[in-house]
């Protein structure tokens, strides 16, 4: 795992009440960083926050609302951002592969999982280019790389994640910005309900929270911009190895395209 200094630098944490995203926020502090942490858990925004001599900020992180005045309400009592973790998301919760679709609960899984992304990276890029550069890693999951059967609907969200992180990093490069998503496999929080206990019966090795912190800071320290990071149990964090697609008749596509100019 790489080392990375964050003295003297800004973190805001989604998702940061329990779980990775709580982990999150006291590697960060670690680190030197002085952290910021949003959660719709009031209470446990406030313990954590104040565990590491932090701030704690309630909101909903669907609503389009929430990311611009979080942001804006992390400078004005720091003065800065440099690092943003959005790391809140939920699981799907029916199968989204038949007429039995609940559509109030899809539209919070994507609002959640993929909308909140989405603004909070939106809004975040003003604040980090005032910095000159800065750093924005997405919790996604394994299922955001390879189908995941028993949940479609949370499998779509990651797939989305996957594909945002790695067009926005390539777009926001040149502006000294790295975007990256973090992609762990089965991880022991609260997340896994039920299944928790088949994992258990079977004795499958599930990561930590602690395993996801060591990962997001090696992405920190190591990563560079779109890339996908893998992490599993007994392993060590490192980018995906994405297979590239053919181009058209066999030529390699435009700059343009590439986001090369």
């Amino acid at each position: 795992m790489s080392t990375v200094d964050l003295t003297g630098q800004v973190a805001l944490v989604t998702g940061g009440a329990r779980g990775i995203g709580a982990a999150a926020v006291r590697r960060l502090a670690k680190l030197g960083a002085r952290v910021a942490v949003l959660d719709l858990n009031a209470a446990g925004a406030q313990r954590i926050a104040s565990a590491v001599g932090g701030i704690a900020i309630t909101g909903d992180v669907a609503d389009p609302d929430t990311m611009p005045a979080v942001v804006e309400q992390v400078e004005k009592v720091f003065g800065r951002l440099d690092v943003v973790h959005l790391n809140a998301g939920i699981g799907g919760g029916q199968a989204g592969v038949d007429d039995a679709l609940d559509v109030a609960r899809y539209r919070k899984l994507v609002g959640v999982n993929v909308d909140h992304v989405v603004y909070g990276l939106c809004a975040a890029v003003p604040a980090l280019r005032r910095q000159g550069g800065g750093k924005i890693v997405i919790t996604a999951s394994l299922a955001g790389l390879a189908a995941m059967p028993a949940d479609p609907l949370y499998t779509l969200t990651k797939h989305a994640v996957v594909g945002y992180a790695r067009a926005a990093g390539r777009a926001l490069a040149a502006d000294g910005i790295v975007v990256a998503a973090l992609c762990p496999g089965f991880v022991d929080t609260l997340l896994l309900g039920a299944a928790k206990e088949e994992f258990d019966s079977m004795s499958f090795p599930l990561l930590t929270p602690s395993d996801i912190a060591d990962a997001l800071q090696s992405v920190l320290a190591e990563g560079e911009p779109g890339e996908a990071w893998i992490i599993q149990p007994g392993g060590q964090a490192s980018a995906y190895e994405f297979r590239g697609v053919p181009g058209v008749a066999g030529q390699v596509p435009p700059d343009v395209v590439l986001g090369r100019v």
